[in-house]
């Protein structure tokens, strides 16, 4: 392995990114597996392992076997299960994801996945649809919550770059920050001169599951294949710009360019993220503190272990939110803010002791 080195007032720093051993990824798989595998079988209706294994051997092309299932269980295996447990892994892989990308874009612990605006633009294009929309507004949900986080985030940086130059990472949070604070305002005012629509409102906000078929994992697939893709390229270059900018810059590591790229792709993942599952808070915090407490702090382990934990995380979280008071839900949101909320509140903690 080829080592980097950069020179600093207080002598050389030798950067030496972690390889991803095989023996974490079979891990981070196997977990995501076994989520996987209990999201399929646990539910209001039960349905049983052995046949389940081989009702999904059954689908493999050149193979034909007799899994038992009945038709309905069938039904509810492809057509309910399947869909949102495929749709928890990707919402949860991506928000892990982008949280870790951002946390190594502004060498901030604390930074989650909503920071530029896109929570905030995103509940701003629902609310208007919900409040303003026609008939069959529901269809137009995913993208009014896309267009808003992607404006969102957009504005956010344009605000942001117009700052100063040399504190660009600052700039760009202030700006998220401002932002936020704007669309929350108008959006406020668009729940409270419509008021018949608050239910509907805040049952997207505090995040849901929800599906019957399999429209909304098509619907994120691409963006959520562009935005790992971008930011798995760029894991090596986010440890070389954790010592700083301005030794990066000296061995030729453009951070502005990686900066820009990173933002752009795990703004696009988090709006994507948001379009299909609303405001679902903490997750891109839980993940990749708890990968790094685990495998440490190079980006080479942390973004591809947090696209596995992060999916097996939310997958599990759903099923405790579809199961807890079956029949009825409890909003996916309310699930991970009771693990996250103590869970952020150490970090903290933790980041106030050693700074």
């Amino acid at each position: 392995m080829i080592a980097s080195r950069a020179e600093t007032r207080q002598g050389p720093v030798v950067l030496r990114p972690s390889s991803l051993k095989p023996r974490w990824l079979v891990v981070g798989v196997l977990v995501l597996g076994a989520a996987v595998l209990i999201g399929l079988l646990l539910g209001p209706v039960a349905l049983h392992r052995r046949a389940v294994a081989l009702e999904i051997v059954n689908a493999l092309p050149f193979v034909k076997v007799s899994s038992g299932l009945s038709e309905s269980h069938s039904a509810i295996l492809w057509q309910i299960r399947m869909p949102r447990v495929v749709l928890g892994g990707l919402v949860g892989a991506l928000l892990a994801s982008c949280g870790a990308a951002y946390q190594g874009v502004f060498r901030n612990p604390l930074v989650d996945p909503y920071l530029l605006g896109a929570a905030a633009g995103a509940g701003l294009g629902i609310t208007l649809v919900i409040a303003y929309g026609a008939s069959g507004a529901s269809l137009l949900l995913p993208g009014a919550a896309f267009l808003g986080a992607i404006g969102g985030v957009m504005a956010a940086y344009i605000l942001g770059r117009s700052g100063s130059g040399s504190r660009t990472t600052t700039s760009l949070v202030l700006a998220g920050v401002a932002v936020t604070s704007f669309l929350t305002a108008v959006q406020t005012y668009v729940q409270q001169r419509n008021d018949e629509t608050l239910r509907e409102v805040y049952t997207w906000i505090l995040g849901r599951l929800s599906t019957a078929g399999w429209r909304e994992v098509l619907l994120i697939l691409p963006y959520a294949a562009v935005s790992a893709l971008v930011l798995f390229l760029h894991r090596r270059l986010l440890d070389v710009i954790s010592v700083g900018d301005e030794e990066a810059d000296s061995v030729g590591v453009s951070t502005a360019r990686v900066r820009l790229l990173v933002v752009v792709a795990a703004s696009l993942g988090t709006a994507a993220a948001v379009a299909v599952s609303g405001l679902i808070g903490f997750v891109g915090i839980i993940v990749p503190h708890t990968v790094r407490l685990i495998v440490g702090s190079s980006y080479r382990l942390v973004l591809p272990l947090s696209i596995l934990f992060g999916a097996a995380f939310l997958v599990l979280a759903d099923l405790i939110a579809r199961t807890i008071i079956s029949p009825a839900e409890v909003p996916i949101g309310v699930v991970t803010a009771f693990f996250g909320a103590p869970f952020f509140m150490m970090i903290l903690r933790t980041s106030r002791r050693n700074s």
